[in-house]
């Protein structure tokens, strides 16, 4: 959805009305100057010639026979002129002094006005030129200004200087004259902010806004491996050049994702390949696993099958009661039973794996794991105690694989332990194997009291080929193995250990 105040045409509209508004005002502001600078000087260059009239006037006075300056006051018809006079020029005030000081004339200003115009005048008897001079402050337009202007100089008939002349003036009248003209110019601007931004917007939107939205539409509309379409704008310009740059990036995103979904393909084949490889390495060394399980079966299932042969001997030349052959046909049952379980205990571990995750009870792995291995020739002598004390032993899991992991565990524990002179150095060979609960998962301790692992061969346990046996004792692979299915599983595997006082081997699963 399309906000109508949030889009680039609304932005750019925003930015160019108070760029246009602003530019006005600066302007106006400067014409205001200009403005009021122009008008006070018409103000002041009345003033010199109201000045530049009283003296002539004056001078008349002194030429039709009147010798002293202070008789001004005797004519009747002077003030009436001089009032008229300053109404007609916009002043309001007016003081003559002689050149001893003296006022000889005054007209119409406030005493405090009358005052500072009497000082002025004097003033300008001294200084031999015209001077302005300003009083109090008022409002002008946008900011505080002077009030009154104050024109004066010395009063000069015939070459001889004969006193001073003051003329005063409120500037109120050109501060509401320029504050009359701001209204209209206000409105000005106002129009020509519309004007000047609907203009501005058609030309931007033109020339910026409609090209980028058909970008905008191109891109939305590309789908990878399309034909780009080439955009009618001209190639010199920026959006011209932007369109062009557009096209190269998208044919470039599009090699980038060939590329990339080779890479894809090629990774998820190394992955497949990965995989089966180390599925070949669990089972290679499964079988070797199965291999020397099946040597210690073949020496466990010779003495009963010797007592099968020797009951159905028996059996066969007849000379016993039908008590005895009951009792003898019992028996051959009883061990056929044991040749069966031990057995089926080696077929069900190499039975091929699935590889289908199931919930399993990890106890009863575990001592299904060791009843398997208590006939082995490769267990005799050694004490497996299990303290399975975890509440919770349901995990999801391939139960044959782990099963695995727990086997080859075991045996390496076994063979530490029957390897060297351990027999001389202590009374038992002892595996114990303890379950415990931690946090959400089960945890699984295989210690044995074996010779230890010293710390700089324990960080490479786990590594593929890795092993402290003789050559020909092991291929170093069945802890690797053990650590991958235990990854896999989501969990863990690591190993501490003493030298001198055993190793233990610690797998955290979560539970199920």
């Amino acid at each position: 959805m399309r906000f109508p105040f949030s889009g680039l045409r609304a932005g750019i509209l925003t930015q160019l009305v108070f760029l246009i508004i602003a530019a006005m005002l600066l302007v106006n502001v400067a014409m205001l100057n200009f403005s009021q600078r122009d008008l006070l000087d018409a103000k002041i260059g009345t003033g010199r010639l109201l000045i530049k009239a009283l003296e002539q006037n004056i001078q008349s006075f002194m030429q039709s026979g009147h010798r002293e300056l202070n008789r001004i006051n005797d004519a009747g018809d002077f003030g009436k002129w001089a009032e008229k006079l300053l109404s007609t020029g916009g002043y309001s005030g007016v003081v003559i002094t002689d050149r001893n000081g003296s006022p000889v004339f005054t007209s119409i200003l406030s005493g405090e006005g009358n005052q500072y115009g009497l000082t002025l005048a004097r003033e300008a008897i001294g200084a031999g030129s015209l001077s302005v001079n300003y009083s109090g402050t008022a409002w002008g337009v946008l900011w505080l200004v002077k009030k009154n202007v104050h024109i004066s100089a010395p009063l000069v008939v015939e070459g001889r200087r004969l006193g001073g002349i003051a003329v005063s003036s409120s500037l109120d009248s050109i501060y509401q004259t320029l504050r009359r003209s701001e209204k209209l110019i206000f409105l000005y601007i106002l129009l020509d902010t519309i004007v000047l931004a609907m203009v501005g917007i058609y030309l931007l939107s033109r020339i910026v806004v409609k090209p980028i939205h058909r970008l905008l539409k191109m891109t939305e509309a590309y789908k990878g491996g399309d034909i780009i379409p080439s955009m009618a704008e001209d190639p010199r310009n920026e959006i011209g050049k932007l369109s062009r740059s557009l096209g190269i990036m998208i044919e470039r995103l599009d090699e980038n994702k060939r590329e990339l979904e080779a890479n894809i393909s090629s990774l998820e084949k190394a992955n497949r390949e990965l995989k089966r490889a180390q599925n070949e390495i669990i089972r290679s060394e499964k079988l070797a696993s199965v291999g020397r399980l099946a040597a210690g079966i073949a020496h466990e299932i010779g003495n009963p099958i010797g007592i099968i042969l020797g009951y159905l001997e028996m059996i066969r030349k007849g000379d016993i009661t039908e008590e005895e052959k009951v009792d003898f046909i019992k028996r051959v049952e009883s061990e056929i039973n044991r040749v069966r379980l031990i057995i089926s205990q080696l077929l069900d571990y190499s039975r091929p794996s699935m590889g289908k995750r199931e919930e399993s009870h990890v106890h009863d792995l575990i001592i299904d794991t060791v009843n398997m291995l208590k006939p082995q020739p490769m267990m005799e002598g050694i004490e497996v105690r299990m303290d399975l004390g975890a509440s919770l032993d349901t995990v999801l899991t391939d139960s044959n694989q782990l099963q695995q992991v727990f086997l080859n565990i075991i045996i390496n524990a076994a063979d530490v332990l029957r390897s060297g002179d351990q027999t001389a150095e202590r009374d038992s060979r002892v595996v114990i194997i303890r379950s415990s609960d931690s946090d959400d998962c089960i945890e699984i301790r295989f210690s044995d009291n074996g010779p230890g692992i010293g710390p700089e061969e324990l960080a490479y346990i786990f590594d593929p080929f890795y092993t402290t046996k003789e050559p020909g004792k092991g291929t170093g692979l069945g802890l690797s193995v053990c650590y991958r299915i235990v990854e896999g599983l989501g969990g863990t595997i690591s190993a501490e250990s003493v030298p001198g006082e055993g190793t233990t081997i610690i797998i955290r699963l979560p539970l199920c």
